[in-house]
């Protein structure tokens, strides 16, 4: 541990996921912890995500997996289908060994929140908007030794530190919702996806038995309003079983939609001084690899195991910028690359992918990532 560790207090702006962990991994390594949020309470919104085995292991070692026990499930994929249900490929056994757990975000994000408020030297103060650096040093208290900007693809600090517009809208925007009770048969004992034109669906099942879904759909950014349900149940409701099924046991009112966004390439750097980018705020990324969440958790590990291991924090932080720019933009421009031929709707080339697709079962390879 790095000599005065114990002494030094952390500003962590943003009680996402990403922020959470990187407090809780702060907070086990002697750091006086300051979570701020601007929300007027902590929670979180959305559906089911995935777990992938390294983040997992994070969860463990932080004490937040053994909360999460009775909340997750194997997203067990069968494979990748035509909207008529023939499939294109399917996932074989050899995916068995790195398929990841699937856990509801609001459940893990209370996980975490448990596991941060249990420990002294952890302060979390809603209702805190941050418009920029210059906010931080009026807050009460001594000064932060290190400003952790978690806060979200929107990063006013990341903002403030470029200046400029990072934020890529992706083409498409995404449906979610997660079934109000179990749907017999293949829906909640697997999982899947569906490409078509333009359109994407896919599935997993929960730990109670209910099933996280999504569509992503080609569309203009900034669409709002609207009836959600009925929006899915036009694009995809004749697609093949159990699709339809599914949207009939969502109630309307649980079906969430945004737009998919991504950070534009590349960022020069994560540390900045003694502030660094860690999640959605230094590489937010479109969500067709299933990791957004997981790369934010192994953010936070790294931060605090290379402040663990430097006497100085300016030494930590280029250090895991050194480690976590270069993987966490491989993963942008890969998931960016995946969300790019899922939705594509051009005939020719729509053809060209679903005849590669079967041809060479890249199925595997996309959806046991």
């Amino acid at each position: 541990m790095s000599e005065s560790s114990s002494s030094r207090r952390a500003l962590v702006v943003g009680a996402g996921i990403g922020g959470l962990t990187a407090a809780l991994a702060l907070s086990r390594t002697g750091w006086r912890v300051t979570v701020l949020e601007r929300a007027p309470e902590l929670g979180e919104v959305g559906a089911g995500i995935s777990i992938w085995p390294r983040a997992w292991r994070i969860l463990g070692d932080l004490g937040v997996a053994d909360r999460l026990a009775d909340g997750v499930r194997p997203a067990i994929q069968a494979g990748l289908r035509r909207p008529d249900g023939r499939w294109l490929a399917k996932v074989g056994p050899g995916a068995a060994d790195r398929i990841p757990v699937m856990v509801h975000r609001a459940r893990l994000h209370e996980a975490l929140v448990d596991a941060l408020v249990a420990r002294d030297g952890v302060e979390v103060r809603t209702g805190v908007k941050v418009g920029g650096l210059a906010d931080l040093d009026t807050l009460p208290g001594e000064p932060a030794d290190l400003v952790v900007a978690a806060d979200g693809i929107r990063s006013t600090i990341r903002h403030e530190l470029h200046q400029r517009d990072d934020v890529r809208y992706a083409g498409y925007t995404a449906y979610r919702g997660v079934t109000a009770e179990p749907v017999p048969g293949e829906a909640s004992t697997t999982g899947g996806e569906t490409w078509g034109s333009g359109l994407r669906f896919g599935w997993a099942p929960l730990v109670d038995g209910r099933t996280y879904w999504f569509v992503s759909a080609n569309r203009p950014a900034g669409e709002v309003g609207g009836d959600h349900h009925a929006d899915v149940t036009a694009l995809v409701g004749d697609w093949h079983d159990p699709i339809p099924q599914l949207l009939a046991a969502t109630p309307p009112s649980a079906v969430i939609r945004g737009d998919i966004s991504d950070l534009r390439l590349p960022l020069k750097r994560f540390d900045h001084g003694r502030v660094v980018l860690l999640g959605d705020a230094a590489h937010a990324t479109t969500p067709n690899l299933g990791q957004g969440a997981c790369a934010a958790i192994e953010d936070a590990a790294v931060l605090a195991a290379q402040l663990d291991g430097h006497a100085r924090i300016a030494d930590a932080l280029v250090a895991y910028d050194r480690i976590r720019r270069p993987a966490t933009q491989r993963l942008v421009r890969a998931s960016r690359l995946v969300g790019a031929l899922g939705q594509v709707e051009n005939g020719a080339l729509l053809k060209a992918r679903d005849a590669g697709l079967a041809g060479l079962g890249a199925v595997a390879g996309l959806l046991s990532r």
